[in-house]
């Protein structure tokens, strides 16, 4: 009997059809961020408390990986293994207790114990959200091959025989603020962009930057040709026409 219990509740995604993606942006989204690579996110605890990043709640990729690590043995039996970290997510968003939290201390003193989502979200969407935090990989989320925008930008940029701009960013820098309401936006800089450059947008905290260039400050602007070869990379804040020039100096890189 048991086995046929577990069986339902392990294959239930195949009666309720897809979803828990959906579900999770849509309901846990405005609070738990879904990927920051685990190198920021031992920095932001360990070092800085949670004031450099500011987070709401536990991020997806930290709950999945931390709940399978803690609950029952995967190891030992991967099904079995799923149904208790599924139930356990299941019965602490319907009943939280911060003497439940599977939270590393240093990572649950930063936070407040959540709101119960009992009657805000149904058993079913539950159970998706559920399986979709288990079956969260976040190298799978976040290592899928190059960002599919930017392929979709070298094939305008070799047409129009453009440079592609990488702006990385953050939601809570200030001088990347700063630039864009001081530099990006004048007409000047507009104009030059629009006339010789695709510019791709990219979060430092939640996207990954293309051609696997790492950079650890925002803002930092990367200047790639229709060829994918790196034609520049400048940091920080600039004056209108130091921009200009630096725009027109990688122009003539090409």
């Amino acid at each position: 009997m048991f086995k046929v219990v577990l069986t339902v509740i392990l294959f239930s995604h195949l009666l309720f059809g897809d979803g828990g993606k959906e579900i999770f942006k849509k309901k846990c989204e405005s609070c738990h961020v879904s990927y920051i690579s685990n190198k920021l996110l031992r920095e932001n605890f360990m070092e800085y408390n949670n004031t450099k990043l500011k987070l709401k709640a536990p991020t997806l990729n930290m709950i999945s990986f931390r709940l399978k690590e803690v609950i029952g043995n995967r190891d030992f039996d991967a099904d079995m293994h799923k149904f208790e970290v599924v139930e356990f997510i299941k019965s602490y968003v319907k009943d939280p207790d911060q003497t439940k939290s599977k939270c590393i201390k240093k990572v649950l003193e930063v936070f407040h114990t959540m709101h119960s989502m009992k009657g805000k979200i149904s058993d079913e969407e539950l159970q998706k959200v559920a399986e979709y935090i288990y079956n969260y990989d976040a190298k799978e989320q976040k290592q899928k091959g190059e960002n599919e925008k930017f392929l979709s930008l070298l094939k305008e940029a070799k047409k129009q025989n453009k440079i592609i701009l990488v702006e990385a960013t953050s939601s809570f820098c200030h001088y990347c603020k700063k630039m864009d309401r001081e530099v990006l936006s004048s007409e000047e800089v507009k104009k030059l962009l629009d006339s010789k450059f695709l510019i791709l947008k990219v979060d430092l905290y939640k996207d990954k930057i293309p051609l696997g260039i790492q950079v650890s400050v925002t803002p930092t602007y990367i200047f790639i040709d229709k060829n994918k070869k790196l034609l520049n990379i400048v940091k920080g804040v600039w004056s209108k026409k130091e921009f200009i020039d630096i725009l027109k100096s990688v122009e003539g890189k090409r």
